[in-house]
């Protein structure tokens, strides 16, 4: 074991820069949007992302990790040659860091999954060949990658159309706007509470529960978000909206009072003018 152990160090060092090489460009796919709209500045999105990356990692990261380790490639082809897979490791952390580095500093968004994926693949087919590469998993992943964005596509045009449809194109969409938020939130929660337990690290003792108690925790986390956001952020929101609301409408009003007395001035200069013409 103690022959090894310049390459527990050394990997170490590699998973610590290949988490940075994955914060460095995957965040982006989470914040970005957030950044761009105004709603979090980059500092704060720097924040969030430190704090909820990890705890995501945590939490969800068990069974992600656990196809990565030995569901692309067969591990028991190198029971005898631990030192090679630990080589192999270590060799697709290293790959996949510096080609993640290299896309942050050229501006590219890319994948860290597919980085992972692909350099685990690569030292495989050198280490084993074919045969040291499960491809019925591999082909349930590649079809993941294009069925992902799809769905996530159908899903965002559903979910814009509806906000459009029922929000926007009100005249005044605040109601409504306030309405819906509790729906969003109760949503957001009640999802990702279940993804956590029942994806979630096996650690954390989420997998010994049924799946109708996972279903009811999780509706009932989501009905109790739903209540707090309805009686405690709605009203505040409304009170920080309605006075914004009531500049835009004196606004409004005080052009069209520009605009009348203009149309007026206008109107009493040809009238002006008719006399000495019909003279």
């Amino acid at each position: 074991m103690a022959s090894f152990l310049w390459m527990l160090i050394l990997g170490f060092i590699i998973a610590f820069v290949l988490a940075f090489s994955v914060g460095a460009n995957d965040v982006a796919n989470s914040f970005g949007t957030a950044v761009g709209s105004g709603v979090v500045t980059l500092r704060q999105a720097c924040i969030l992302a430190t704090v909820f990356e990890t705890v995501g990692s945590v939490l969800l990261g068990a069974k992600v990790s656990e196809t990565i380790r030995k569901g692309l490639i067969d591990v028991e082809m190198y029971n005898s040659t631990q030192q090679l897979l630990m080589a192999g490791s270590i060799s697709a952390m290293f790959g996949s860091a510096v080609w993640q580095l290299v896309a942050s500093f050229l501006k590219l968004p890319i994948s860290g999954t597919h980085c992972i994926v692909g350099a685990t693949i690569g030292f495989s087919l050198v280490a084993r060949g074919q045969k040291g590469v499960k491809w019925s998993e591999l082909l349930k992943i590649v079809l993941s990658w294009f069925i992902s964005p799809l769905l996530s596509g159908i899903m965002s045009a559903i979910l814009f159309f509806l906000v459009q449809r029922f929000i926007l194109r009100k005249a005044d969409p605040v109601p409504n706007g306030l309405r819906a938020l509790p729906v969003f939130y109760a949503c957001t929660v009640g999802i990702n509470l279940f993804s956590i337990m029942y994806t979630g690290a096996p650690l954390l003792g989420f997998d010994k529960l049924p799946l109708w108690g996972i279903l009811l925790i999780s509706a009932g986390s989501a009905v109790v978000c739903a209540l707090v956001v309805w009686f405690f952020v709605c009203p505040r929101m409304k009170k920080k909206i309605e006075p914004k609301k009531k500049k835009k409408k004196k606004k409004k009003k005080k052009k069209k009072k520009k605009k009348k007395k203009k149309n007026n001035k206008k109107i009493k200069k040809s009238i002006g003018r008719h006399p000495k013409e019909q003279s």
